[in-house]
């Protein structure tokens, strides 16, 4: 819950800032320091997928089958895509409303273009797992940084009713985490690594796409490789490999 706690107070501070000073942040700046959060995220996935291989027991070949596997099953359902649909489809129906209901609508949109933003995507489901399997809550920490910004940003435009979305992270985020804390005693040290080196590979896909855009990568359609992960450990464990 620790990722959780940082990334809601962030989101609180920048509303709040965003509520102030509305958007005299310069967007050069916004690009700088989104560049920053990319090549740190970068190095924390390196990070990661290093701390995962250097596991004594740990095979690489698991992690990528698991990474192709999620791929297909990812692309098969349309993850990132049902994701987007279920984001446009809430915008446009709270989006809806006359003159009158106007500052009501602003309220709404804000809220619920914020909570989508910050619960919606694989840092969030990522860093929430490793939050709560391991208590790292680096992941969470960089997308608390983003949040900051990008909640500055919409409250700046939507007002107050972005600050709301903080209940929606401290339930859906924090959740996860107490979830896969709950999970902890079912996964062996040897998942774990192998969580770890798909979660590393998640994020440089999600630092070279989103962060600083060098090439389109549907990450979300790779999620499906953390489920996976752990059953082909169990299986191996199992056959005595």
């Amino acid at each position: 819950m620790t990722g959780t706690l940082i990334n809601s107070a962030t989101i609180i501070l920048g509303t709040i800032l965003g509520l102030l000073f509305g958007t005299k942040l310069p967007e050069r700046a916004r690009e700088s320091v989104l560049s920053v959060l990319g090549v740190f995220t970068l190095a924390i996935g390196i990070n990661l997928f290093m701390q995962g291989t250097s596991f004594e027991g740990e095979n690489v070949l698991l992690p990528l089958v698991s990474l192709l596997i999620g791929a297909l099953l990812g692309e098969w359902w349309r993850v990132e895509h049902r994701l987007e649909r279920i984001g446009a489809a809430l915008e446009q129906r709270f989006a809806r409303g006359g003159r009158g209901a106007e500052q009501g609508t602003r309220f709404i949109r804000g809220f619920v273009s914020a909570s989508l933003l910050f619960c919606v995507g694989p840092m969030t489901i990522l860093g929430s797992i490793q939050d709560g399997l391991t208590g790292n809550y680096e992941l969470l920490a960089i997308k608390a940084v983003l949040d900051g910004f990008a909640s500055l940003a919409l409250a700046s435009s939507f007002g107050i009713g972005v600050l709301f979305s903080v209940l929606v992270v401290l339930l859906y985020q924090g959740g996860l985490s107490l979830a896969a804390a709950q999970l902890q005693s079912l996964f062996s040290p040897l998942m774990v690594a192998e969580i770890s080196v798909v979660g590393g590979v998640l994020l440089l896909s999600l630092a070279i796409s989103t962060l600083l855009r060098l090439k389109p990568i549907r990450t979300a359609n790779l999620l499906p490789a953390i489920l996976i992960v752990p059953l082909l450990v169990l299986i191996v464990e199992q056959m005595g490999f």
